[in-house]
């Protein structure tokens, strides 16, 4: 007998879910966690690949998660009350697409039931960034990738073979 009833992120509002259910919609890719820059004259974002001092750029986790704020002046804690403001997010984020009324793709952890698929799919920053204590400006360290979603992100299915970083 399967259970048919939808997972709490089809059902509930971003409002009324639980701190833990909350959390549990960052899929940890870390590409929040990145630097950004915003263009004085077109008021665009642009990404860097210059990470937060506590991310660790493998595992893509917050070293003192719990302690964050305290360390890093301009962290913030996501609120449902922010997404509706916020430009900066990448379009694979949970929580927008959570917001949006999209599905969660095949990789991402409610989905999957691992961390390790966010890695796989090509989405997270592992290997692909530098800590903002080794960067220098972070004018040299502007990209596109983490504005934009990798080829095939959001297939339905798991692809036969691991995607290719983009």
């Amino acid at each position: 007998m399967t259970d048919d009833t939808p997972p709490f992120w089809e059902t509930t509002p971003l409002e009324q879910m639980s701190s833990t259910q909350w959390e549990s919609l960052c899929d940890g890719c870390g590409r929040c966690c990145l630097h950004k820059l915003r263009e004085d004259e077109t008021d665009e974002v642009l990404f860097t690949d210059v990470a937060c001092r506590l991310l660790d750029t493998t595992s893509c986790l917050c070293t003192d998660y719990e302690h964050r704020q305290r360390r890093v002046q301009d962290c913030i804690s996501l609120t449902p009350e922010m997404l509706a403001d916020i430009d900066w997010l990448p379009p694979t984020c949970g929580y927008v697409l959570v917001r949006d009324g999209e599905p969660l793709p095949w990789w991402h952890p409610l989905v999957s039931g691992t961390r390790d698929t966010v890695h796989e799919a090509g989405i997270s920053v592992s290997g692909r960034v530098i800590s903002e204590r080794k960067a220098g400006m972070l004018e040299d360290h502007v990209v596109d990738w983490p504005g934009e979603a990798p080829r095939n992100a959001f297939c339905r299915t798991r692809p036969s073979r691991p995607l290719i970083k983009g």
